[in-house]
């Protein structure tokens, strides 16, 4: 292995920070268009905008996941975790046929989810797990 590539769930950070926007768009939408005598009260407020920073949350922990490998290892990152591994600690990288993500196993049977290649993305998440898989030992 030459290089260092870095793959990320591009189609999925996308679309949650999507959500993200959409949601905050229809709240100040419709809180604003509400007759003066119904308005959204103060725990209304609170629970929609809890709501809305609840799924920023989840956009955030998405767009920091990645699968990243060179020469010597295979680092990942699932939400706000990093792990490290050498490439002679990996046993397998696979990905079963509508499987979400990969699956990443170490040679002592531990198993860890590569939540930077999501499945959904088709052939490009196929590329990266046979690119993977290509490099272990």
């Amino acid at each position: 292995m030459s290089a260092r590539r870095t793959f990320r769930p591009t189609g999925v950070i996308v679309v949650m920070w999507a959500v993200v926007a959409v949601l905050v768009v229809l709240t100040v939408a419709i809180g604003t268009r509400l007759p003066e005598d119904y308005r959204f009260t103060t725990s209304q407020s609170i629970t929609i905008w809890a709501l809305i920073g609840v799924v920023a949350v989840l956009a955030a922990a998405v767009s920091t996941s990645r699968v990243s490998a060179d020469e010597e290892h295979l680092t990942f990152v699932n939400a706000f975790r990093r792990r490290v591994f050498r490439w002679d600690e990996v046993r397998n990288i696979s990905m079963r046929d509508g499987a979400p993500w990969p699956t990443l196993v170490t040679r002592d049977d531990r198993r860890f989810p590569l939540f930077g290649i999501q499945g959904s993305e088709g052939e490009s998440a196929r590329n990266a797990v046979r690119w993977l898989a290509g490099h272990v030992e």
